[in-house]
């Protein structure tokens, strides 16, 4: 006899940089009562680690063992966000600063490093479900996902955006270099060879630029159908 596994459904959130998937992911975790990936948070981490330890990027054999021995915990808090250690340190404020962003941009380009970190991101699709933030979720990872959202926004709003959330963490930044490290990052997301930043095929597009965070929360859970 076949042995039969009962579906768990995964909504995969896909976008660039500052787009907002990752609120917007949070607030559908939440609302839906589903576990949450934020896939570009592993990411982030690795380029964290080869930042830390002075690993020379080029070395992808170093960045592919840094990402695959990554100590990381996601500690859930109670306002709804995430705490996220990484060697028992809170690092949930360097993992948004824009040398970090552009770091983890490079490290995801590696072939070997997509590979380490794939199997670990699989492993999040638990009942009753998954929202998966990332940019490679519907195209990639879950390419069986019941549902898919491409969330985008134009640079200079997501600017804006990156801008106004580190200050609100007492970080100084500076709107002009976030905007050309934004440009560039989305270059070479479209461009590298290796998962470039798409729609899915059949992806639900929201150009979020002049929604609220609210109204985008709304359409998505039109998209998928569901009521409260």
């Amino acid at each position: 006899m076949t042995e039969t596994h009962e579906h768990i459904p995964v909504i995969a959130i896909d976008g660039p940089s500052g787009s907002g998937k990752g609120t917007i992911s949070q607030i559908l975790a939440t609302k839906l009562g589903y576990h949450l990936l934020d896939s570009g948070a592993l990411y982030r981490l690795t380029a964290l680690s080869v930042i830390e330890q002075g690993i020379d990027p080029d070395n992808t054999e170093a960045v592919a063992k840094a990402a695959l021995n990554l100590d990381v915990v996601f500690e859930p808090q109670l306002d709804g966000e995430q705490k996220v250690l990484l060697n028992a340190q809170d690092v949930g404020v360097k993992l948004r600063l824009d040398e970090t962003s552009a770091m983890a941009s490079k490290v995801a380009a590696i072939p070997a490093v997509r590979e380490a970190l794939l199997t670990r991101q699989r492993k999040f699709r638990e009942k009753p479900g998954l929202v998966a933030d990332g940019r490679d979720m519907g195209t990639v990872v879950f390419t069986d996902a019941d549902y898919k959202v491409f969330l985008t926004a134009s640079p200079e709003i997501r600017a804006e955006r990156r801008h106004k959330q580190l200050i609100e963490k007492g970080v100084d930044a500076n709107i002009s270099h976030l905007l050309k490290s934004i440009i560039d990052r989305d270059e070479r997301d479209r461009t590298r060879t290796v998962a470039p930043l798409v729609p899915a095929e059949g992806a639900f597009v929201i150009d979020s630029s002049h929604l609220s965070i609210d109204e985008v929360v709304q359409q998505i859970l039109d998209f998928i159908g569901f009521s409260e």
